[in-house]
């Protein structure tokens, strides 16, 4: 396996991984539709999700009271809760130590 299949192997891992992080932080700017995400996902990563995997990260999003769907221009778009205001903020402080926490681990590996 070359090393850029890896890499794309890992990224693609990551970013479905944080994808209820990347769809809250998304939010944060502006009620956005499921399209919208898939949209700003590939041009973004340069990865197409699929609709069922978008879709399934905003309904579990929104069973956790995280995000509200909401009617607008005929369409059903996503906002964020005071629940996920005050989660997004406990993310952010976590993000160093998940950080740390990689280096350490690829610092082992160097070893």
């Amino acid at each position: 396996m070359g090393s850029s299949k890896i890499a794309e192997d890992l990224r693609e891992r990551a970013i479905r991984s944080f994808l209820d992080i990347f769809i809250l932080a998304e939010l944060k700017d502006a009620p956005k539709s499921g399209y919208d995400f898939i949209r700003i996902m590939h041009k973004r990563f340069g990865m197409l999700i699929s609709s069922g995997t978008a879709y399934s990260s905003l309904y579990s999003l929104e069973r956790e009271g995280l995000i509200k769907g909401v009617m607008q221009s005929r369409k059903r778009v996503y906002v964020l809760t005071e629940k996920a205001e005050r989660d997004i903020k406990i993310i952010v402080k976590v993000n160093e130590e998940i950080q740390s926490f990689l280096r350490k681990i690829l610092l082992l590996s160097q070893s």
